[in-house]
């Protein structure tokens, strides 16, 4: 690793333990049509440098641009109905292999309505995520640099082989014994013949609080010693010859004068002879300590990706890096470093990353 790459991630380590002034994240603001109409905004800009190097080269690839920039749209309707819009542009300016991604072509990430009988019993139906592994229930706002979890970004580009994972999904979910468990079902269109006779495609994922309860729709990274919780999920993914499966466990804790945050999320996928989606087994660790004082938090991570039976393809991260909360999610900056091993005698990489977000919904 070159020591202009070592220079610019201690830069930012450096402007991490600053102590910034006290900052407030603002309060959302909504537009009230009535008692059950309203509707709210949110935007959230993520602008980042990375840069890796190239095995058995001298030569980096480095790259200056925006990973997301994001629009969001929520608010309710009727009485116990609610809806929500996500729109994103990913990657606009950065270097891709067919040419630098100038455009900015804006998709619909998510759009579902929610109709909502009890605590016990909401029923989603549109575009949104599948009820799997907490790692990809989570917002992206509140996780490290670009979320640094390249084994699960890989895990769901698998389950993207058996159809987009937020595509034409319906199903409950709900809140029991006071919110302890919390339970998501759904079925989605996943891949799909030319006929469309095809099975669809089933996920379900229940989730244990054991200290205080997590009730959003997405999960959060870190709640930066706000709230005790300790929380276990399994869940099950199936259509057709495919099954995949899930067990994680997150805890968000005070600890002295600041607070400990750690996940861990083991998933297990079987293609059933899927040439595209090999059995496998996927393991993400993460590890952060937030000290309120500096508004600083340290990030371990180790993701491994294995491939049953073969270890072409198989891959192993250790990353290392901090997050700085200038306004709790809303104004962050975060940077890391990854070393990268895959087998076979390939050469190892090196990564760094340094992001700036700015959010606010």
């Amino acid at each position: 690793m070159t020591v202009s790459k070592v220079a610019v991630l201690c830069v930012v380590l450096a402007i991490a333990a600053a102590r910034p002034a006290q900052a407030q994240p603002p309060t959302i603001p909504e537009i009230k049509v009535s008692e059950t109409v309203n509707f709210r905004l949110g935007i959230t800009g993520q602008f980042q440098y990375d840069t890796i190097d190239t095995p058995d080269s001298p030569d980096w690839t480095t790259n200056l641009f925006a990973r997301r920039l994001e629009l969001f749209f929520a608010g309710q309707v009727a009485k116990n109905v609610t809806f929500f819009v996500e729109t994103v542009a990913a990657n606009v300016g950065r270097t891709l292999p067919s040419g630098k991604n100038i455009s900015l072509s804006p998709v619909l990430q998510d759009a579902y309505g929610e109709v909502h009988a009890s605590t016990a019993l909401m029923f989603d139906v549109g575009l949104l995520r599948t009820p799997f592994s907490r790692n990809g229930l989570e917002a992206v706002v509140d996780v490290p640099a670009d979320r640094l979890r390249r084994v699960h970004v890989r895990t769901r580009r698998d389950h993207a082989v058996l159809g987009r994972p937020r595509r034409g999904r319906s199903g409950p979910r709900g809140y029991l014994l006071s919110n302890r468990i919390e339970y998501r079902a759904g079925a989605f269109q996943g891949a799909r013949n030319a006929q469309s006779t095809n099975a669809l495609r089933y996920t379900g994922r229940v989730q244990v609080n054991f200290l205080e309860p997590e009730t959003s729709f997405l999960y959060s990274g870190t709640y930066l010693g706000a709230k005790k919780v300790l929380a276990v999920g399994a869940a099950f993914d199936k259509q057709s010859q495919y099954e995949g499966y899930d067990v994680d466990a997150f805890a968000d804790l005070p600890a002295g004068p600041g607070a400990v945050t750690a996940q861990v999320d083991f998933n297990r996928l079987d293609g059933g002879g899927n040439p595209l989606l090999l059995k496998q087994n996927d393991l993400l660790i993460e590890l952060g300590y937030l000290m309120k004082t500096w508004h600083l938090t340290p990030v371990l991570q180790v993701a491994r990706h294995d491939l049953v039976g073969t270890d072409i393809g198989d891959e192993r991260r250790a990353s290392i890096g901090a997050n700085y909360w200038l306004s709790a999610n809303n104004v962050s900056i975060k940077g890391a470093y990854t070393h990268v091993k895959r087998p076979g005698g390939v050469t190892p990489q090196h990564e760094v990353t340094i992001q700036l977000q700015v959010s606010y919904f």
